[in-house]
């Protein structure tokens, strides 16, 4: 008489296992007399226990997040430091007496303060002039940088060799980069530039968010102080 034969259970594929595995992430601990007869190929060819792979990638995973919280904390003490330079110049223009020192004040803060090797503040303007401020006509401005200001917003970055020119003259060639905040209110309108010889020191989309307080602080200035003749053609 024959024995009937024992079904016989179908193989599960690697696939199989690690699907199981990756729904039941708790298997091991109710399993954990497994763990030590596990094997994790290492990087040098040796192999190690499940064990010992989780504490190296754990250990991994916390000097990643120490050295971003790291960059975090820099950040955050840099932001600091301008909050409170911005601060000190936002003060000195709300003192300044008259446009003069309005525009002496902030060129001297950005240079000695904030550290800024190339500043270049130009008002447009038809008429006025100022002994101690450039000023280009609305038509030149628009044929050197005009598309620099039609988005209304600051930018920083690599600027083409005629746009630098027009911003910061002789000394174009050694500005490498750019951070451009437009100057505009009730009718003022101008430019506020910033230049570095480095590169990467105003790379896109970094370090404008001050310049543009700073830059809307001076337009509201200027304009409190001469409304008139800053914003509108003198009378004839």
């Amino acid at each position: 008489m024959s024995t009937p034969s024992q079904p016989t259970q179908p193989d599960l594929s690697a696939a199989q296992v690690a699907e199981y595995l990756r729904q039941n992430p708790a298997f091991f601990v109710e399993y954990d007399e497994l763990l030590p007869e596990l094997l994790i190929p290492h990087q040098s060819g040796q192999a190690v226990s499940l064990v010992e792979r989780q504490v190296k990638l754990l250990r991994e995973r916390n000097i990643d997040v120490r050295h971003r919280l790291s960059e975090l904390m820099s950040v955050a003490r840099e932001n600091d430091r301008l909050f409170e330079k911005s601060r000190r110049l936002i003060l000195q223009l709300l003192e300044a007496p008259d446009v003069e020192e309005v525009i002496a004040s902030i060129e001297d803060s950005l240079r000695d303060d904030f550290k800024v090797p190339f500043v270049s503040l130009i008002l447009f303007s038809e008429t006025r002039r100022f002994s101690n401020a450039r000023c280009t006509t609305h038509a030149q401005a628009r044929e050197a940088i005009g598309h620099l200001l039609d988005s209304g917003k600051t930018l920083s970055g690599v600027l083409r060799s005629h746009e630098l020119e027009f911003l910061f003259g002789e000394h174009a060639d050694e500005v490498a980069s750019t951070a451009l905040a437009p100057i505009q209110h009730q009718g003022l309108h101008g430019v506020l530039a910033l230049g570095s010889r480095d590169p990467q020191q105003y790379r896109s989309a970094t370090g404008t968010l001050f310049l543009s307080y700073i830059a809307d602080a001076l337009a509201r200035v200027l304009l409190r102080q001469r409304p008139a003749t800053l914003s509108e053609p003198a009378s004839r």
